[in-house]
């Protein structure tokens, strides 16, 4: 008798484990729902793709500059600029080399400094550069009516995430016999912080005037960069003057930048430039 009793407990728990197993999850996935659904809920996530741009080091922007520039070829002309890009969607592909220094069409994305800001930044950007020696105090300020910009994007090609905005600012050449004495020539200007990369400026100091040395090491630290370190060649027809200094700085990865500080002679033009 009682192991019929036990034989019939055993099939009534073995049905209950059947149904619990069949049942069991979607009653319960139906109860946590009913304390979710229809019942306003807050959760933390992270913001690491926020923002249009991957951010870049001082050393990495300006690596990716200096590749940029020494990959275009001079004078870019309008049709050349055509043919690389319409606006800051590029047809990486169909680009030659591995870097591209573009016209960003679109203009601003909202984050840059703007067409109209950018001349009181440059000027903010000549004033500081006046107080760290890097520039004479001769160099006159920039305005509207005597300067072009130009916003461009120069642009990693196989990692087209590393990419930096950049304004030229350019001594108008529309104004015919414009007095260039201690004027700033050309300039590149990064559009999120204002940093001057490079500058051809015109100015009263000689050469000899020049500590080449202390100019570029304060250079740097307003760049953000590390210590330079001078650059092993005894060639003197590495650029068009004999006036000049190079120095290098770590890039990306195993590459490096070359940054040259030189004068032209006549004209009382002092340089910065940078280059792979």
């Amino acid at each position: 008798m009682k192991s019929k009793i036990y034989s019939l407990a055993f099939l009534v728990l073995a049905a209950l484990a059947m149904i619990i197993s069949i049942w069991g999850p979607e009653a319960l996935a139906q109860y946590k729902d009913q304390g979710i659904l229809e019942r306003p809920h807050t959760e933390n996530v992270e913001s690491a793709g926020e923002g249009y741009r991957y951010q870049l080091k001082s050393n990495e922007k300006l690596y990716i500059l200096s590749c940029c520039l020494s990959s275009q070829t001079f004078p870019e002309s309008e049709t050349s600029t055509q043919a690389y890009a319409e606006d800051t969607e590029v047809m990486y592909q169909e680009l030659e080399g591995s870097y591209a220094f573009v016209v960003n069409r679109r203009g601003p994305s909202g984050k840059e400094i703007t067409d109209e800001q950018i001349y009181a930044t440059c000027n903010e950007g000549i004033d500081l550069l006046k107080e760290k020696g890097i520039l004479p105090e001769q160099v006159r300020q920039v305005d509207v009516s005597s300067y072009d910009v130009t916003l461009y994007s120069a642009i990693d090609v196989l990692e087209p995430r590393n990419n930096v905005a950049v304004w030229k600012m350019s001594l108008s050449n529309s104004q015919k016999n414009a007095d260039k004495e201690n004027r700033l020539m050309d300039a590149y200007i990064d559009a999120d912080d204002g940093k001057i990369y490079e500058f051809y400026v015109r100015t009263p100091l000689l050469w000899e005037d020049i500590d080449a040395d202390a100019l570029v090491a304060a250079w740097a630290e307003y760049m953000g960069l590390g210590t330079p370190a001078p650059y092993e060649s005894n060639n003197p027809l590495l650029e068009t003057t004999p006036y000049f200094r190079k120095y290098v700085f770590t890039g990306m990865g195993s590459g490096q930048t070359v940054v040259t500080l030189g004068f032209y002679e006549g004209i009382n033009e002092l340089f910065l430039k940078v280059s792979k």
